[in-house]
């Protein structure tokens, strides 16, 4: 059975009010409680599926502002792909596995890939766009195409 349930709820454990309960009291009875409370084996029982990334999205006069927080991935893991009016950025946030499953008390941190696709408010120019991580604050600055430039031609004859 897929769990529909999204990042936030899977990870805190909440669930959307007004959705019926699937499964019938008893059956919460015969589950194991785990140490933290949450259900962490559903959590990460399927692969494939990616944590989305939060975003701060705005813009100056001249370009927009992407801004996220990317602590515990390195530059180098990030992927990010750039259109004229969508932005895609993906990684992978890895745990070093020094502590059992068992053996915490409490866990929060999402660990695993997570993505994030930005429809852009306005087309950019993607050759002058810019990305730095610093303190684990992801910065992308992505110049704003103006409409309004003109140049001149000189005809060749």
């Amino acid at each position: 059975m897929k769990d529909n349930r999204s990042f936030f709820e899977k990870l805190t454990g909440s669930m959307k009010m007004d959705e019926p309960l699937e499964n019938d009291v008893e059956d919460a009875f015969d589950k194991k409680p785990s140490k933290t409370g949450l259900d962490t084996e559903s959590l990460y029982e399927d692969d494939a599926e990616e944590g989305q990334l939060t975003i701060d999205l705005y813009q100056t006069p001249t370009e927009i502002i992407i801004k996220s927080m990317v602590a515990g991935v390195k530059p180098e893991d990030l992927d990010i792909a750039i259109t004229r009016d969508m932005v895609t950025i993906k990684g992978k946030r890895e745990t070093e596995r020094f502590v059992k499953d068992e053996d915490y008390f409490h866990q929060e941190l999402y660990w695993g890939s997570f993505s994030r696709t930005i429809m852009l408010p306005a087309e950019i120019e993607v050759e002058e766009a810019d990305a730095v991580e610093k303190h684990g604050l992801l910065i992308i600055r992505l110049p704003k195409i103006d409409k309004n430039r003109q140049t001149r031609l000189k005809v060749k004859g």
